[in-house]
């Protein structure tokens, strides 16, 4: 699992997202809680979510041109330094919901760029043999190690030190995460970049691909379910299982099981069929959601969710590695993209969804309901992704 790591660019790009991620994570529950302190509702603090992916609805076909476009290392170092800036908005005396919702945007807009340039600069760097399965599994653990540490130490410094704190400990990661990029070897602009592609090209390579094609709609409604769930989960962990420390608490299993997933996915995402790992994890996952929105027990959500972590690697990690071992270089830009706004379509459908279908009808009726929808994932993944041998690499 651990064979990228011997590749120095990718070691200094690995680092970059670890720190980087660390720093938002430390937030993921500051920033809702600070809302709903401050407001008091449910909606108001399921839209911090929902400003986290607007701009990836908005800005993704330009964002995926882009990194066709332009030099990839760049373009992730001028993201960096702009969601520094914006983060250090929320350090202006008395910041509001309205000037977090700001700063969220403008965060997001800069990561809904440095996304698709991220996912199309990796296989320039490890090519995309098993190096590539290796650095998408090293990914999991980095997804895996912030939810472990940084969701329960946002929680806990939210307390010791303040909000203000968490958000300068935010900016410098972002500042680290430039230095550690800008230290990579450039690599020039993508092959093909004269050509001036734009986001229907992309579309017209995606229709080239019927086994990535298929991933869309399978991502689509496993992605609207647990933007929901995950809209909901602080206040279901303040009013269920006893207060934000039990949502960080949640977070760090999540983070114990997604580190625990990421050798089993780099295992199976070289031997088994797509359409079978991906719809046995969703089901999985559905079944793991079904038994966290019902229990009352702090271990047992514990137990469960590090569960969910394990079958959450699987389903976010693989289709990447399948795409970019299916789709040429010179538009993996473009194509990242358009998952991307599948990605952002539904869960910001999800994060107003959520929360609205929650004041109407209640929370537990609201988070069972998307955890049927879950289930619906894995149905859809059987119907929509064509039976293919696993992808296996030279």
């Amino acid at each position: 699992m651990f064979q990228a790591l011997r590749v120095r660019d990718f070691r200094l790009l690995w680092s970059a997202r670890l720190v980087s991620a660390m720093g938002s994570w430390l937030l993921v529950i500051a920033v809702p809680a600070h809302v709903l302190a401050a407001t008091g509702s449910l909606l108001a603090t399921g839209l911090v979510l929902a400003a986290e992916y607007l701009p990836f609805l908005l800005l993704g076909p330009a964002a995926g041109a882009l990194a066709d476009r332009v030099d990839r290392r760049r373009l992730l170092i001028a993201t960096d330094l702009v969601r520094t800036t914006a983060i250090a908005g929320l350090l202006a005396p008395a910041a509001g919901p309205a000037l977090v919702y700001a700063a969220v945007l403008v965060e997001s807009a800069a990561t809904a760029v440095a996304r698709p340039a991220g996912q199309a600069h990796l296989p320039a760097v490890v090519g995309t043999g098993r190096l590539l399965s290796s650095a998408n599994a090293l990914g999991a653990v980095t997804d895996g190690t912030v939810r472990l540490v940084g969701g329960p130490l946002g929680a806990v410094l939210l307390l010791a030190v303040g909000f203000r704190m968490l958000v300068g400990i935010d900016i410098a990661t972002y500042l680290v995460s430039a230095g550690a990029v800008a230290l990579t070897r450039s690599r020039g602009r993508p092959n093909g970049a004269a050509q001036r592609p734009s986001f229907r090209a992309g579309l017209q390579v995606l229709g080239h691909y019927p086994l990535v094609r298929g991933l869309l709609p399978a991502t689509g409604v496993f992605l609207l379910a647990n933007a929901a769930l995950s809209a909901l989960l602080v206040p279901l962990a303040v009013r269920h299982l006893g207060g934000p420390t039990a949502a960080g608490l949640i977070l760090s299993a999540l983070g114990v099981g997604f580190l625990a997933g990421a050798p089993v996915l780099r295992a199976l995402v070289d031997r088994v069929p797509i359409r079978t790992l991906l719809g046995g994890a969703q089901a999985a996952t559905a079944a793991g959601f079904a038994v966290l929105v019902n229990t009352r027990s702090v271990p047992v959500a514990l137990a469960v969710a590090a569960a969910l972590g394990v079958s959450g690697s699987v389903v976010f990690g693989a289709p990447p590695t399948i795409v970019q071992r299916t789709v040429p270089g010179a538009a993996l830009g473009r194509v990242t993209a358009v998952f991307g706004i599948v990605e952002a379509a539904a869960t910001l459908t999800g994060a107003v969804a959520g929360p609205l279908l929650a004041q109407a009808t209640g929370l537990g009726r609201t988070v069972n309901l998307a955890a049927a929808l879950t289930l619906t994932a894995a149905a859809v993944t059987a119907r929509t992704v064509p039976p293919a041998p696993p992808s296996r690499p030279p």
